[in-house]
């Protein structure tokens, strides 16, 4: 299959083109000529993760990567699982964080990763990519150690909890981690400015790994799927499935639209986000106009500009999927409550995963079962979650190990010219 560019659509690349490329022209997004529909949906949702997720994903990849090949990759990549835990008769969390930098960005890093490996050929890569939180982690731990590629990760200074920033900025080696005197979008920014950058980029072998990158756009929608095979064998009818996305850069809501594209039975999405509103007020007013980003207690979510709108604004308008996204601000005090909510319901959660909750619990219909993800462990955000319950919760080991490492990050303002020449150096 082919990718095109959804700004430049003359421009056509194979699928390893397309990851190792990142970006098309224009800071355009690499998009599927076609999404393949299954009429066998039930007979996917009987089979193991690895073996449906290869099902899943071999249209998409079978110019570039063998059956054996695309197996070995998912093999790899998705050696943990995603875990459907009821909440009530009509709720569940789907548990995205079983991987090892206990988010659910493990599952997009290391498929990329993986994918990066076969089509590199030991030409020299480098990996630039700005994080809100969970996805320098992921990233940092997919790619570490592996050869010819280095990684470059920017993110805000101050705005990311402590034991986010040390997942990813203690590891050394072939990771180098920033930390930006500025906003998410303000690293960001910086990334596209690398990209437009023709000579630099072509000097470093630049790539991104942030959820632009289709690779990880499509490992995604593995997980979709893994719910609603988990609902079937739990309920004995499936119902009306509701999605609620918690959302910040928006390509776990693109992945559920793949998903649904391709003949997954979900009825509709909930777009949750933080303060930062811009979706939720774009589609009540049909206006786009990002504020000033805002720091939340959910801070992964903190995007005013979120990088896969256009996806999202494309499959809707050209009718790809029908009109089966809404979207609800939560703020911090509901963020909070939601939380508190949920500890009562004998489940302790972290505050994304609340804000995905509580969207739900705004928007659900009769007759509806509600889905919400859950997209990083609970202590990864220990010292707000145990403020808004009044309670010790434990860390786990992939935490306590990192704990009382070193951070090995730089400083830099939001300066494209000193960060190229950071990682000229």
């Amino acid at each position: 299959m082919q990718f095109y560019n959804l700004k430049e659509p003359d421009e056509v690349v194979s699928f390893s083109q397309a990851v190792k490329q990142g970006l098309g022209k224009n800071q355009g997004l690499f998009f599927p000529a076609s999404i393949p529909a299954f009429d066998n949906v039930d007979e996917l949702l009987s089979l193991p993760l690895v073996e449906r997720s290869v099902q899943i994903l071999k249209p998409f990849v079978a110019s570039c990567l063998t059956e054996e090949q695309l197996k070995q990759i998912v093999t790899k990549a998705f050696n943990f699982p995603a875990q459907l835990q009821p909440i009530s008769e009509n709720q569940s969390i789907l548990e995205l964080f079983h991987g090892p930098t206990l988010a659910f960005k493990d599952f997009g890093a290391r498929f990329m990763a993986q994918c990066l490996q076969v089509f590199s050929k030991d030409q020299k890569i480098t990996i630039l990519t700005a994080t809100s939180g969970d996805t320098g982690a992921a990233v940092a731990h997919a790619f570490h150690g592996l050869d010819n590629i280095d990684v470059v990760i920017l993110y805000p200074k101050g705005k990311i909890s402590l034991l986010q920033e040390k997942m990813f900025t203690t590891l050394g080696g072939n990771i180098k981690t920033v930390a930006v005197e500025g906003s998410f979008d303000d690293c960001q920014a910086m990334v596209k400015q690398a990209f437009d950058d023709k000579a630099f980029a072509k000097q470093v072998g630049l790539n991104s790994a942030n959820s632009i990158n289709i690779s990880r756009l499509l490992a995604q929608i593995c997980y979709y799927f893994e719910a609603l095979a988990q609902l079937s064998r739990q309920k004995s009818k499936l119902g009306d499935v509701v999605f609620s996305v918690p959302s910040g850069n928006f390509g776990n809501l693109t992945a559920g639209l793949f998903a649904k594209a391709m003949g997954l039975p979900i009825k509709r999405f909930v777009a949750a986000t933080n303060a930062n509103d811009t979706v939720p007020r774009y589609l009540q007013t049909g206006e786009w106009s990002p504020n000033e980003t805002v720091a939340t207690i959910s801070n992964a979510m903190d995007v005013s500009n979120p990088n896969n709108w256009p996806r999202v604004e494309h499959m809707i308008k050209s009718g790809i999927v029908d009109e089966c996204v809404s979207s609800v601000s939560i703020d911090e005090e509901q963020t909070q409550t939601g939380v508190i909510q949920l500890n009562k319901l004998g489940y302790i959660s972290e505050p994304h995963a609340a804000v995905a909750y509580k969207a739900l619990k705004y928007s659900s219909e009769e007759g509806e079962h509600g889905i919400f993800l859950g997209t990083a462990h609970p202590a990864k955000f220990k010292d707000v979650v145990e403020s808004i319950l009044g309670q010790p919760i434990g860390l786990p080991k992939e935490l306590a190990d990192c704990a009382g490492e070193t951070i090995l990050s730089v400083d830099l303002p939001a300066d494209f010219d000193q960060l190229k020449t950071y990682i000229l150096a």
